[in-house]
C-alpha cells in the first residue's frame, strides 16, 4: 500500500553561521572563529529531516529569482525532497539567516524573509493537489500569518492532520489556533502564546501551559524544552514529561525542526504520540551533536541505533 506523503509548506534559507566564543552583546563586536554556509529556512529543515528518516515528503515554498534560489531548490531536490510547488519569486531575493553560534553551540539567529514573505493564499491554492493527498502537513511562522491561517482552513476542511512549529514566537488568533491538530512550541514560544512572562519552564509549569493551549484547540501540545526534554500533552488526557538524550551540544541549530520532522514521520508510520516524541526527541538529539541544519538530520539506521545505545536524561539536549 503506498504511503500518503508528509508536505511542508514554510520558508527555505540560506544559513550564514559565524562560530565564536561567545554570542556579541548589542554594539559589541568578537572574532569568530569559523565560517560556514548551509541550506536552512524551518520548512526546508524539517523536509529534509522527514526526507533523510527516509519518508515521502513534498516541500510548498518559495525562493528568490537571485544567485542563491536554485541553489536552495536544488539543495532540496538532492536531499530527497519533491521540489515541484517549490516556486521563484520575480525581483526577490531568496530568504537568509544570519547565525551566531557560541562554544556551547547555543545560537541567535536574525532571519531575513525575502521571497519566503511572498507566499501567498494563491500559492496554498496552487499546491491543493499536492496538500489533499497529504497524510500530515508540518508549517510554522516564518511565511505570511494570514497564508498560514489560509493553510490551516484548507488543512481542516479536508480532514488533514496539521502540525504547526509556532516559531517565531508569537501571539496566534484563536481561529488558527482551533484548526490545528499538533502544536509545537519551544519554551519561549509556550510562554508567548501563554501570554506569560519569561521563557523557561519545569515539568510543573510546562504541563500548565501545555494544558492551556490544548483548550484552545489543539489536540495535542508538545513543548519542547531543550536540554530538559519535552512535555506531551495528549488528546487522550495523557500528559508526560520526556527527559532529553544526554549528548555533546555542537550546533543547536534546526534542533526543534529535526523534532519536528521527526515526530510527524513516526505519528505516520502508527506510532503513538508518546513513543513518536521520543523517536523525535532521538533525532533532535542527534542533531545537535553536528553542525549546519540539514547537513545534521540523521538517518533512520542511525535514530534506531541511537535509541538502542542511549538512555534518556537530563542535562542532554532533546531539542
Amino acid at each position: 500500500m503506498r504511503r500518503k506523503h508528509i508536505v511542508v509548506v514554510g520558508s527555505v534559507n540560506l544559513d550564514l553561521v559565524g562560530a565564536a566564543q561567545r554570542i556579541p552583546a548589542p554594539g559589541e563586536t568578537v572574532m569568530g572563529r569559523d565560517f560556514q554556509v548551509f541550506h536552512g529556512g524551518k520548512g526546508a529543515n524539517q523536509a529534509v529531516a522527514v526526507a533523510n528518516l527516509g519518508y515521502p515528503v513534498c516541500m510548498v515554498a518559495k525562493v528568490g529569482d537571485d544567485e542563491f534560489g536554485e541553489r536552495l531548490r536544488r539543495g532540496l531536490h538532492d536531499g530527497g525532497v519533491n521540489v515541484s510547488n517549490v516556486t521563484t519569486a520575480k525581483q526577490t531575493s531568496s530568504g537568509v539567516a544570519l547565525i551566531s553560534i557560541d562554544m556551547a553551540g547555543q545560537n541567535s539567529i536574525i532571519v531575513v524573509p525575502g521571497a519566503n514573505g511572498k507566499m501567498l493564499s494563491r500559492d496554498v491554492d496552487n499546491a491543493k493537489p499536492t496538500l489533499c493527498s497529504a497524510g500530515m502537513i508540518l508549517t510554522q511562522l516564518e511565511t505570511p500569518l494570514e497564508t498560514v491561517e489560509y493553510l490551516a482552513s484548507v488543512a481542516n476542511r479536508y480532514h488533514i492532520p496539521l502540525m504547526l512549529d509556532p516559531a517565531p514566537a508569537r501571539q496566534l488568533p484563536s481561529t488558527l489556533l482551533r484548526h490545528v491538530t499538533l502544536l509545537t512550541p519551544n519554551e519561549t514560544e509556550a510562554c508567548v502564546l501563554c501570554g506569560i512572562d519569561g521563557g523557561k519552564l519545569n515539568s510543573s509549569t510546562a504541563a500548565e501551559y501545555a494544558q492551556e493551549l490544548r483548550k484552545r484547540g489543539p489536540a495535542t501540545v508538545i513543548i519542547k524544552m531543550g536540554g530538559h526534554g519535552a512535555y506531551l500533552a495528549g488528546k487522550d488526557g495523557r500528559s508526560i514529561f520526556l527527559p532529553a538524550f544526554k549528548v555533546r551540544v555542537v550546533d543547536s541549530t534546526a534542533a526543534g525542526d529535526a523534532f519536528n520532522g521527526g515526530l510527524a514521520v513516526a505519528l505516520m508510520q502508527g506510532q503513538d504520540p508518546e513513543k513518536a516524541a521520543r523517536f523525535a526527541s532521538a533525532v533532535a538529539a542527534i542533531s545537535v551533536t553536528r553542525m549546519g541544519a540539514q547537513p545534521s538530520m540523521p538517518t533512520a539506521r542511525q535514530v534506531s541505533r541511537f535509541l538502542r545505545e542511549a538512555a534518556p536524561s537530563p542535562g542532554g539536549s532533546a531539542g
